[in-house]
């Protein structure tokens, strides 16, 4: 008997019918003799319905007040799950995030789970029952509701099994599993089978949306098995799991790229102890996540500094730069939105060689200027006009034989 954890997103109980198709299929594991618990988020459009709605309230909505808000969405579905089990000759209980003490810190609507209390849920499944869980969400010490931003769900689920010493946590959505590459833009994107904690962390932070990274560094952290499935077909979907030797021979296992990118440029920076953190510090405090940074030394003690933010960070951080420039006495700050990180990964990269070359040529060959290059043991990026997305993403996958 195992204890498994599965997580179902916006998508698999968007309406009674699918929330229903959810039950029996949870039905049907626990009947094969597993202890089951269960993670769902809000109904598909549900949570931007609900930022809709506090816009039309305030141009800045109170952070508490949309913690309060947007957690109302997980309580609709998991309350519905649990009535559908009853239905289906089963017992179950809904439990939020208060309810089963999800600790996390207190900033508000980008919570991280700092602990979780088992007892709750360990007293409801002794007594045979379903445990569902509201993902997304947690409780301060203080008893304030917090929410744990975009993808949250999954880092529920990941942090419940860890905690429970799950057997496995199922992350279930509208697509199969892990692919080589998005298929939206390559046909010829092949559904991987395994793939390692380390390649999915690079995957996610680099824009590869079928979890979220956060939940990847607990699996990671604790060995948490992941699958990736899908919710509407029975076939066995990707595994996040530890590295082995079989996923070193192929040196690239994805291509990803991520279109949330901003590039900006601080120009004639003096060129000493201290300045780079003078410029940083302001968008540290802002919670902005610095990415790529390139410095190019300048005659006359001076140097340009060119980074990347989230494009959805851009204005804030165009802001704080200037007024950060200026008490620096650099020339000024410039800056677009319209690029796109486009990146390969693989462990395999380790022991083998060529890759950034080949990765450099297939672009080069397109007529794609590179802009910003950054590279780690298993991943290489390369920054480049927006427009060139899709092109950049299919050449690569192609010179990389990843549809084999």
């Amino acid at each position: 008997m195992a204890l498994i954890v599965q997580k179902f997103g916006g998508t698999s109980v968007a309406d009674p019918d699918k929330i229903k198709a959810v039950a029996r299929r949870v039905l049907s594991k626990q009947r094969e003799g597993h202890r089951m618990v269960v993670v769902l988020s809000a109904m598909a459009g549900e949570t931007n319905r609900f930022v809709d709605l506090a816009g039309q309230m305030q141009d800045s909505p109170d952070p508490r007040e949309m913690d309060v808000l947007l957690a109302s969405g997980e309580q609709v579905t998991v309350s519905l799950l649990a009535m559908a089990v009853k239905a289906m000759g089963s017992d179950a209980v809904s439990l939020l995030g208060d309810q089963v003490k999800i600790h996390t810190d207190d900033r508000h609507t980008k919570a991280r789970i700092l602990d979780i209390d088992q007892e709750v849920i360990n007293r409801h499944l002794d007594a045979g029952k379903v445990v569902v869980v509201a993902g997304f969400q947690g409780v301060t010490a203080d008893g304030e509701i917090t929410t744990l931003g975009r993808g949250g769900s999954d880092t529920t689920a990941v942090a419940l099994a860890a905690a429970l010493k799950a057997d496995q946590c199922d992350i279930f959505t509208d697509v199969e599993g892990v692919y080589t590459t998005d298929p939206n833009i390559c046909a010829s994107a092949r559904k991987i089978d395994r793939i390692s904690y380390d390649e999915m962390l690079e995957l996610a932070s680099l824009g590869a949306k079928v979890l979220d990274i956060r939940s990847v560094t607990i699996a990671k952290r604790h060995k948490v098995p992941v699958q990736v499935r899908s919710t509407f077909t029975n076939n066995e979907g990707t595994w996040v799991v530890e590295e082995d030797k079989s996923m070193e021979s192929n040196p690239v296992s994805g291509v990803t790229y991520n279109r949330n990118e901003a590039r900006i440029t601080v120009s004639k920076v003096p060129d000493t102890p201290g300045t780079a953190s003078r410029l940083f510090s302001p968008i540290s405090r802002e919670g902005i996540v610095v990415d790529m940074i390139i410095q190019n030394t300048r005659d006359g003690n001076l140097t340009d500094l060119t980074f990347t933010v989230p494009r959805t960070d851009y204005k804030r951080a165009m802001e704080v730069l200037k007024q950060a420039a200026a008490e620096t006495g650099a020339e000024g700050v410039t800056g677009s939105e319209n690029i796109c990180k486009v990146s390969i990964v693989g462990v395999g990269m380790r022991n083998h060689t060529g890759i950034a070359t080949t990765m450099f040529e297939v672009l080069a060959n397109e007529g794609i200027n590179i802009h910003m290059i950054s590279t780690s043991e298993i991943k290489i990026s390369c920054v480049i006009d927006e427009k060139y997305t899709e092109l950049a993403v299919r050449a690569l996958h192609d010179a990389f034989k990843l549809a084999e």
